[in-house]
């Protein structure tokens, strides 16, 4: 299954959460330097994707029954997984800061392996806007760690 997503998200960040996981996101003391600079910060049932922009964001994600193995690396700025936990088996997209529900997904509880692929990030031009683009994946998986397949700094 794989859905289309575009809505608007400031500070650089939206969020997949499982729907049981507690909402409460002030703070932001995940954060921390290295996941700032890899781009995703791991919560309890919460992942935060970094983005490039500062407003609209648009993607993909799709359900796969395993790891995608078969992908060119050259055509992503940026590359990384991590994994989450889903107890309720439904997973919302949200936005940041008002933590909207943008999209849903009914899927089986358990853990499961998130990767993201960011393209087109450099023309994201003063922070605010730009043609980047996102491509979830997951898959089920115990694999929990944040790990970076591929690093983007901004210029």
């Amino acid at each position: 299954m794989k859905l289309n997503f575009a809505f608007d998200t400031a500070y650089h960040q939206f969020y997949i959460r499982d729907s049981l996981a507690p909402i409460e996101l002030g703070g932001a003391a995940f954060w921390t330097k290295e996941a700032y600079d890899e781009r995703l910060a791991i919560t309890e049932g919460i992942l935060v994707i970094g983005t490039e922009c500062y407003g609209p964001v648009k993607g993909e994600i799709e359900l796969l029954d395993g790891m995608n193995e078969k992908f060119d690396i050259n055509k992503f700025d940026h590359i990384v997984e991590g994994g989450i936990h889903t107890e309720s088996g439904t997973l919302e997209i949200l936005d940041c800061p008002t933590v909207t529900v943008q999209l849903m997904i009914n899927i089986n509880p358990g853990l499961y392996r998130v990767r993201i692929y960011s393209s087109n990030l450099s023309s994201v031009e003063g922070g605010e806007m730009g043609d980047d683009y996102y491509r979830i994946e997951m898959w089920p998986d115990d694999y929990e760690a944040r790990k970076v397949l591929k690093q983007y700094f901004s210029k």
